[in-house]
């Protein structure tokens, strides 16, 4: 994850860059809480990238939002204490991530570059913004 170099925005707070297809950005919270504890916080929250849900994706959970397409899901992924990391990945899930692996390999890399690339991408990145600026709305 160490793709992304970090720049202040016009409000002083972090923007994510995109760099292969990896868009993040991080938000800073009052609450310092485990994945599980923030996701009680805002399971009942209204966002544009829509329903969050809670997903065990290898031996972590993370925050995950309906995927566009098995290359581009809004996730939500502790960054620190008090800090949120907001992200555009591939669909999370442990059978998710099997199926992604098997299809890399069998076409070198090749079936992830829509994950970089086209509208979904584009919808990601976009519902990524929305996300940030929605929990930072809620004031947590």
């Amino acid at each position: 994850m160490g793709l992304m170099s970090e720049k202040k925005g016009e409000s002083g707070s972090p923007t994510g860059e995109n760099m292969f297809g990896v868009k993040i950005k991080t938000v800073k919270t009052n609450v310092d809480c485990s994945i599980e504890e923030f996701y009680e916080l805002i399971k009942d929250k209204t966002f544009s990238a829509g329903q969050p849900s809670l997903t065990k994706h290898g031996f972590a959970n993370v925050i995950t939002f309906p995927a566009l397409d098995r290359n581009n899901q809004v996730w939500i992924m502790k960054g620190g204490k008090n800090k949120w990391s907001i992200q555009k990945q591939e669909e999370a899930g442990v059978g998710n991530a099997v199926k992604n692996a098997a299809l890399d390999g069998l076409t070198k890399g090749w079936s992830s570059i829509g994950g970089m690339f086209g509208s979904k991408a584009k919808e990601a990145e976009k519902l990524v913004e929305a996300t940030a600026s929605e929990l930072e709305a809620l004031g947590l």
